[in-house]
């Protein structure tokens, strides 16, 4: 496979690379990766030809799409721009959700940080169960008429608000979502049950994110060798702790994925990153380096193509459709969080 194989984007038309150059980590403050080398990351990977760059305002609190501005500018016209709304932006909870009112002054916001005219993707970047789905589509709808943004999308929408969200905008003759991006992996693999075949049959695009499981396919979550270090550790309690019971089947699996691997000639990022690109529903997989060393592991795990034979021992350790955690889905369903939705 190669970074000149260029994919459709759904039923769009457009075509981007199958890696999709992920920006969480650029940014100031708390952000690992600090302005100047994140933007030395972003030339380095459009050089290698990745084509697509996906940004949110609440990485670094706007920081990441100020940096993806600076550092794109002068070759805009051949970078696919994604960024997202939702999170709240600084301590006003107002300033959140997928309502008109936030969409509208989101988007000036964002449009402004990049320093571009247009948003090529504009997401949500997760469901707003406060806000009418029509509401949201109608304020997306408007934007596209105002050339603000050219698609739009939705981000860990369940299977039935994707439904929703095409049945909502074809009967009242809007636009309807293109993408939808959802975290997919050796290790997280729910998504192949429902969402993919919804996302097929509507000619909707994926972008596929966390091929590495937040760092439990980079190498050192094996049985026996201790906790790894973590920067999402301490952000997310519980989901990394090898000593965990509930993470014991997902210990196990990775190192029996690391020594699958192995028998093969492959480093585990190489066979993750292979996975993930080889669903026929996932048009381009997000990555989301903190240094070069990282972005030069990850196109090398590009090139990679699996066989027959290793992806039937891929199902042999971790079943299609199979998540470890609720929260590895991206999002908590409210009626599974909180206890008082499902009880008289």
């Amino acid at each position: 496979m190669s970074l000149n194989e260029l994919r459709t984007l759904g039923r769009t038309g457009a075509l981007i690379s199958p890696l999709t150059l992920g920006t969480l980590n650029f940014g100031t403050g708390a952000a690992p990766t600090g302005p100047a080398e994140s933007i030395r990351i972003i030339k380095a990977a459009l050089d290698a030809g990745i084509t697509s760059v996906d940004t949110a305002d609440i990485y670094s609190q706007g920081e990441a799409e100020t940096v993806v501005g600076q550092a794109i500018h002068s070759r805009r016209d051949d970078v696919f721009l994604a960024t997202k709304f939702h999170g709240q932006m600084g301590s006003n909870p107002a300033h959140a959700g997928n309502s008109r009112r936030w969409i509208v002054r989101a988007v000036e916001d964002s449009l402004r940080r990049l320093n571009t005219d247009r948003i090529d993707l504009y997401q949500a970047h997760r469901p707003d169960y406060n806000t009418d789905l029509l509401e949201t589509i109608t304020a997306l709808n408007d934007l596209i008429r105002q050339g603000k943004i050219l698609y739009y999308g939705t981000s860990v929408f369940s299977p039935a608000q994707l439904v929703e969200a095409q049945w909502i905008a074809n009967t009242n003759h809007l636009t309807p979502p293109v993408v939808d991006q959802v975290p997919y992996s050796l290790l997280v693999r729910a998504n192949e049950r429902d969402v993919f075949p919804i996302t097929q049959q509507y000619g909707v695009g994926v972008l596929s994110y966390g091929p590495l499981d937040g760092g439990w396919l980079a190498g050192g979550y094996r049985v026996g060798a201790g906790q790894p270090e973590s920067s999402r550790s301490a952000a997310v309690p519980g989901r990394f702790d090898v000593t965990a019971p509930f993470n014991q089947g997902k210990l196990h699996a990775a190192d029996a994925l690391a020594q699958l691997a192995a028998r093969h000639g492959l480093t585990l990022i190489q066979l993750a990153v292979a996975f993930a690109l080889n669903h026929p529903a996932v048009t381009s997989v997000v990555i989301g380096p903190r240094t070069e060393d990282h972005l030069t592991d990850y196109l090398k795990a590009a090139e990679v193509v699996l066989s027959e034979a290793i992806l039937d021992e891929i199902d042999d350790i971790v079943a299609p459709a199979v998540n470890f955690l609720e929260r590895d889905a991206g999002t908590v369903a409210p009626h599974l969080e909180y206890p008082e939705l499902r009880r008289r």
